[in-house]
């Protein structure tokens, strides 16, 4: 791996030194096997792991955002570009450091963020409550969320009649959500329901799911949204 981490370094330097985007045919170092797949933790700069590697193919679908397409296994500079470009153009996070911001770190919001898009829609981290499958069921003034963790962790829903914001937060401090806030469950479980009341008939509402274990790690959904009935 040692050999992985020189080589997307003196790529680095190149593209760096000559501004050269690169397409280059490097299939032997890319897995035959190599697909998107869901995230199931955070990743940060020294990373290595098929779930870097399935990160990689993700990125590699963008060349605006992942030019030189390799897919080593290993999270280097490259790989780290490419995250901050995802976040900029996600709207996520565009400054800072990994350690103040989390900019070009794969953080929970991040993860979100990437896990939607690759057809998953939540979180399922190695070391946070992974988030199961969100039901909704939509009344006229009211909606039931409800929604599993593989750990015992707390819950909040936030929501909003307008889209909501994450931002990622940093390794070391909690991601920031827009909207009003519903605290589901203070104490720590497996099994989660959402009663929201108070809503407006026939209106569309932005809504994310939130959970957080006994160590403090978190887990968050990208935001989707639910319509209640007239």
């Amino acid at each position: 791996m040692k050999n992985i981490k020189m080589f997307e370094s003196n790529i680095t330097r190149s593209i760096l030194g000559a501004g050269i985007v690169f397409s280059l045919a490097f299939g032997f170092f890319v897995p035959l096997d190599a697909s998107a797949a869901l995230l199931y933790r955070q990743l940060d700069l020294g990373a290595r792991g098929s779930d870097v590697s399935s990160l990689q193919v993700f990125l590699s679908t963008s060349p605006s955002i992942y030019p030189s397409g390799l897919v080593t296994g290993y999270f280097g500079q490259l790989t780290k570009a490419g995250i901050e470009r995802f976040q900029t153009s996600n709207g996520i996070v565009s400054s800072g450091t990994p350690v103040t911001t989390g900019y070009g770190r794969v953080g929970p919001t991040t993860m979100a963020a990437i896990n939607a898009q690759m057809g998953g829609g939540v979180i399922s981290t190695g070391t946070s409550p992974a988030i199961g499958i969100v039901t909704v069921s939509v009344g006229n003034s009211s909606s039931v969320i409800n929604w599993n963790t593989n750990e015992n962790a707390s819950a909040i829903i936030y929501y909003s009649t307008s889209p909501i914001s994450l931002l990622e937060g940093s390794a070391s401090s909690a991601i920031s959500v827009s909207g009003s806030s519903l605290l589901v469950s203070s104490d720590l479980r497996t099994s989660h329901s959402a009663n929201l009341t108070g809503l407006q008939a026939n209106t569309t509402y932005h809504y994310v799911v939130y959970v957080r274990d006994a160590s403090g790690n978190e887990s968050i959904t990208w935001p989707t949204t639910f319509r209640t009935t007239n």
